[in-house]
């Protein structure tokens, strides 16, 4: 029982396909436009995880500086590094004392002549806090707590760089959200004038069909199969566009990251993505032989 409908599945899968290559100029172009329209909000979202990535790799993440008091003391460091440990918020410290603050200011900049000519090391020690990934409210307010501690001189923490790029990533997942939708609504769309047009040019056919004795699931079958399949063929357009523009992309971000001396490159889909971005495409395909079907093949009925 099981090998029958087995058997029969297959053979509706491979007359869907001998329907797709039996017009391949037509259906090379449709798949091509399903491609195009998947590949946008596909793109941007690869290019949101990238800017995430990205923005790691340059440490680019929250980070509080705490500046101490010229008179602070060892055990008032000693204090802020048990402050530190205990707050749960805190990833990682580490402490920069003034004079190793000032010969790091002396290798940067060039400035060996200015800092011998000193009386004395006007920079103060210093604390660099790595915070989790929250929202920078959060960050505000412990840097807001920082400040009140005795042997804080200024808790700074320049919370305008996190702020845009958190309302980047925000606009990032609305424009992909929204980009999904219209485009799914649009690849429905020409799903279903392509099986519409299927449905006409074989009307004869369906009405022998319904004549002899066939079921509406079963000539509705092929169709189904034909629109998954060009949705998938559909998504996998879409992966190649994604991985051709990245590439381009790549080559000219080396030459850009070269000046930086940083290594930054661009990763495709993730496996994971990739998959979710082959099924959906190939459950929109499906979506939009599903609606014209029922939407078509009821009105045909044998004289």
């Amino acid at each position: 029982m099981i090998r029958t409908w087995l058997n029969q599945h297959w053979f509706v899968f491979i007359l869907a396909l001998k329907r797709l290559l039996s017009a391949p100029v037509t259906n090379l172009l449709s798949i091509l436009v399903m491609g195009i329209a998947i590949s946008l909000p596909a793109g941007v979202y690869t290019l949101m995880e990238n800017l995430h990535a990205i923005s790691g790799q340059t440490s680019i993440s929250p980070q509080i500086s705490l500046f101490l008091k010229q008179h602070a003391t060892q055990d008032d460091i000693d204090h802020i590094r048990t402050k530190l440990t205990e707050n749960k918020l805190v990833v990682h410290f580490q402490f920069i004392s003034k004079d190793q603050a000032l010969y790091q200011l002396q290798l940067d900049n060039g400035l060996n002549e200015v800092v011998q000519n000193l009386a004395h090391n006007p920079l103060p020690d210093a604390f660099t806090v790595d915070t989790q990934d929250v929202n920078t409210d959060a960050i505000d307010q412990l840097r807001t707590d920082m400040q009140t501690w005795p042997a804080i001189e200024h808790a700074q923490f320049d919370s305008a760089w996190a702020k845009r790029l958190e309302a980047l990533l925000n606009f990032g997942r609305i424009l992909i959200l929204v980009l999904f939708t219209l485009l799914s609504v649009a690849i429905v769309a020409i799903m279903f004038n392509t099986i519409r047009l299927q449905i006409l040019t074989r009307q004869k056919e369906i009405e022998v069909s319904k004549l002899i004795g066939a079921t509406d699931p079963f000539i509705r079958r092929p169709f189904l199969y034909f629109g998954a399949i060009q949705g998938f063929a559909g998504g996998v357009t879409a992966w190649l566009i994604i991985t051709f523009v990245l590439q381009i992309l790549n080559d000219e971000l080396q030459a850009i990251a070269g000046l930086y001396a940083m290594d930054l490159q661009l990763r495709s889909l993730e496996y994971g993505d990739t998959v979710s971005l082959l099924l959906f495409a190939t459950w929109l395909g499906w979506l939009g032989a599903r609606v014209s079907v029922a939407n078509h093949l009821w009105q045909i009925e044998p004289r």
